[in-house]
């Protein structure tokens, strides 16, 4: 019988011998060679069996060890394996007994490690290269082996105690009995568990010596195997450091080398050498924009301007504009506003003190199914849809919404250059896409000839009118008028796509500015705007696509590009750049951003054509001064989380004010009734004026018809009208459009909102209706070529004598 070996440093210690086996009824015990190595116990028929063939294996992670009698003993693993196991003396078998246990502790421990890695991993400073991973795992190997070692002794004093025990009590018994035959079977088994206790007790001095001898061993080296790892972390960090700077300056003078003159790339470069003797590139890195494909499909970057220009821009230099390509007027790097003659603004004190907080968003639970059961056996056009998926906001207050930042315009109408008022103007298309990024609530959609109103004449100089004017397909209808002299109005209509895991929310209409004093007239459409996540996961919300800022009086034009989010792409997220260039096609401005952060622009200096792109396109070198910033979205007010991400602006529209219109969104019952946190008596109300609408427009409807037709004509188109009135729907979100970037919380309220013909287009109504809008009318406007709802005047003076005669009851 061959004895254990030396306990080794691994994952567990190897031990070897024969044992007896029981096979068979016929055959009984046989002898067989065992292996106890890494929590496993395998068998052989001989020794020179090992280097081929296993007789069997079985894992003492997962097996019970019992003795059956003084030399048998079982090993089972739940049923599928059994080993019935027969030692040749006592002492053989707890020899046996002893390493099993130890083999099966290491191996349960190692299961668990297995279970939970990486939680020693902390402990040890992160190694960098081949030197440090060998270091890092010689460590962790001498961890696991010392952590063995205390394993082994706490197994070891457990099987002293018991031995200790049991020898202690069969010398008690010596001490009781007489002396005879029977003392001689006794003292045998004295002897015997006093053997038992040596070799345990051995085992046990034996694992000390060995944890001794390693904690001396590798104390010293892991103390300087841990200083060196300090050491050369310190180094690394500073290596990293270098190797960033250095890779910095030579893309940036790859670049300038690649796509610019020789004369003019030496002096970019020697400009750069300058600043990176500083040791700090970040700085130089803001001036430094690299943009995507802009003109129509080259693309462009920028880079630094020649310091001369820099020296220059301040005043107005003869021969300047032939040698940069620059207009006559002289540029104002601090301002691109500057117009010493005209007059200081006045400073506007505001008349009230608008609230701050609206009551917080409750927590209800919305079971989905639950609704759609309700639905069954109903009427499309009869199923409402609860407020749960709304905000407190009706669509016209959305669009009021895009006032938020009336302050470009304000700084726009101040320009004496159509291109700096350019750049003003594509600052504000950009920033009415600012509060969109966290709001996933629908507005409400207006009812019919619903208004809203939104009077800021003494605190900020604008007045604001909404009206929604057609209800097949729904449009809506804004116009906001300023003191400082621009007008701004605009027809929103939407058309969706339900693409399966996202939804595609395309605006039509356009946005048209006009300034007073020059008589420029701007012009712009929306890009699409997409929600994600639309079935499962949380939903987001981004903005992708191009617009086009025509000023139809110069032909100045400035493209944007918002770029769709890409989990693969280098760029910042929501991401926007842009060019203004002139009536030649000649760029001047290069804006760039993000829309739910900030705006930059740039003086374009000097351009010039450089190397193919990635994708063989000529790509455009722009040479700009410094960037600027142009606009910087508001802060959040505190809590928003909680106020449906609403914005300082959007927490004072649903506020109560006196004296405006009875068709006013301020007095829209079931809107104000969800923002008051009663969502069920707002869900009835919502139904109510559902249902007061489709009778209001069947009404329409049959007038309509009598007014066109002939009577007995009329009595048979009333007669189809009244049966066909089941099939089409018109609730008041009957509309399959969702306002921009306000989609529900679930694909349900989309789908069940109105009925779509083929890629997303409404069903139009087959009855006429007679609908006119109060304030506003349908011209054809001359400068856009485009047919849209101008405000037509008598509003504010209405509300000036309290006269609201004409104003249908709506709610």
């Amino acid at each position: 019988m061959s004895e254990p070996k030396p306990p080794t440093p691994t994952p567990g210690d190897t031990y070897k011998g024969w044992l007896f086996k029981w096979t068979n009824y016929i055959k009984g015990y046989q002898r067989r060679w065992f292996v106890l190595s890494n929590g496993l116990l395998s068998y052989y028929r001989t020794q020179a069996e090992m280097g081929h063939t296993c007789r069997g294996t079985i894992n003492l992670a997962t097996a019970n060890i019992a003795v059956e009698d003084s030399c048998n003993f079982v090993i089972s693993n739940g049923g599928a394996q059994t080993y019935h196991l027969k030692a040749s003396s006592e002492v053989e078998r707890q020899r046996w007994i002893t390493a099993l246990e130890l083999a099966k502790a290491k191996a349960v421990r190692m299961q668990a490690e297995s279970d939970d890695s990486g939680d020693d991993c902390p402990a040890v400073p992160p190694a960098s290269g081949q030197g440090g991973g060998c270091r890092n795992s010689e460590i962790q190997s001498t961890l696991r082996t010392l952590n063995s070692k205390v394993e082994d002794l706490s197994t070891c004093n457990d099987l002293i105690v018991k031995h200790g025990s049991a020898l202690q009590r069969s010398l008690s018994e010596l001490e009781a009995i007489r002396v005879g035959g029977e003392m001689g079977e006794k003292i045998r088994q004295v002897t015997e568990r006093a053997t038992l206790f040596r070799i345990t007790s051995n085992a046990m001095i034996n694992a000390c010596r060995d944890f001794l001898s390693l904690a001396q061993n590798h104390s010293k080296r892991w103390q300087k195997a841990l200083q060196t790892e300090r050491d050369q972390r310190i180094r690394l960090e500073e290596t990293l450091e270098q190797l960033a700077k250095q890779h910095n300056h030579l893309e940036r003078a790859f670049r300038g080398a690649t796509v610019l003159p020789p004369s003019l790339s030496n002096l970019t470069l020697g400009t750069k050498g300058g600043v990176s003797g500083k040791g700090d590139a970040s700085d130089e890195d803001d001036d430094n924009e690299f943009f995507d494909a802009m003109e129509d499909p080259a693309e462009f970057i920028t880079v630094p301007a020649d310091p001369k220009y820099h020296r220059r821009s301040g005043s107005n230099v003869s021969g300047f504009s032939s040698e940069t390509g620059m207009d006559d007027q002289s540029f104002d790097e601090l301002s691109l506003a500057s117009n010493p003659e005209s007059p200081q603004p006045l400073e506007l004190e505001p008349v009230r003190q608008r609230r701050t907080r609206i009551p917080d968003k409750p927590n209800y639970y919305l079971n989905l199914w639950s609704i759609m059961k309700n639905c069954i056996g109903k009427e499309l056009s009869k199923i409402p849809m609860p407020v749960n998926f709304n905000e407190p906001l009706s669509m016209l207050q959305r669009l009021s919404e895009d006032l938020e930042y009336y302050e470009l315009l304000d700084k726009a109408a101040k320009c004496q250059n159509s291109l700096e008022q350019m750049c003003y103007v594509a600052a504000f298309t950009v920033s009415s896409y600012s509060t969109t990024v966290h709001r996933t609530g629908k507005p409400f959609n207006p009812l019919l000839g619903e208004t809203f109103e939104l009077d800021r004449l003494r605190e900020c100089g604008y007045r604001s009118l909404c009206e929604q004017v057609s209800h097949h397909p729904p449009a809506a209808a804004h116009h906001a008028m300023s003191e400082k002299g621009w007008t701004l109005r605009q027809e929103i209509a939407l058309a969706s796509k339900f693409r399966g895991k996202y939804l595609s929310i395309m605006p039509l209409g356009s946005i048209q500015c006009i300034f007073d004093k020059s008589n420029n007239h701007y012009s712009w459409k929306k890009v699409t705007t997409t929600v994600h996540n639309i079935i499962v996961g949380k939903l987001w919300i981004d903005q992708s696509g191009e617009i086009d800022v025509v000023n139809h009086k110069t032909g100045d034009r400035c493209h944007l590009k918002f770029a769709p989010y890409s989990y693969f792409s280098r760029d910042v997220p929501r991401k926007v750049t842009g060019v203004v260039t002139d009536k030649d096609g000649k760029a001047h401005y290069v804006l760039s951003g993000t829309w739910d952060e900030k705006m930059e622009f740039s003086k374009i200096m000097q351009s010039s054509k450089g190397e193919n792109g990635t994708e063989g396109k000529q790509r455009t070198v722009y040479q700009t001064l410094k960037p600027k910033e142009i606009w910087r979205k508001n802060p959040l007010p505190e809590g928003a989380e909680n106020m449906y991400f609403f914005s300082s602006l959007a927490l004072t529209l649903n506020e109560h004010e006196e004296g405006v219109a009875p068709t006013d969104s301020r007095r829209r019952p079931d809107q104000r009734l969800m923002e008051e946190g009663r969502w069920d008596e707002a869900n009835a109300e919502k139904q109510r004026l559902e249902e007061k609408q489709r009778i209001a427009r069947r009404e329409r409807e049959r007038e309509a018809v009598k007014a066109a037709s002939s009577p007995e004509e009329a009595d048979a188109q009333e007669t189809g009208t009244e049966a066909s009135e089941v099939s089409e729907t018109d609730t008041e979100d009957s509309s399959p459009h969702t306002p921009v970037a306000s989609p529900h919380g679930s694909l349900f309220p989309y789908l069940m909102e109105g009925k779509e013909g083929p890629y997303g287009a409404p069903v139009k109504s087959t009855h006429p209706d007679n609908y006119q809008a109060l304030w506003f009318e349908k011209i054809d406007d001359t400068v856009s070529g485009e047919a849209l709802h101008v405000y037509k005047g008598g509003y504010w003076e209405a509300k000036e004598q309290g006269s609201w005669d004409m104003c249908a009851d709506i709610f």
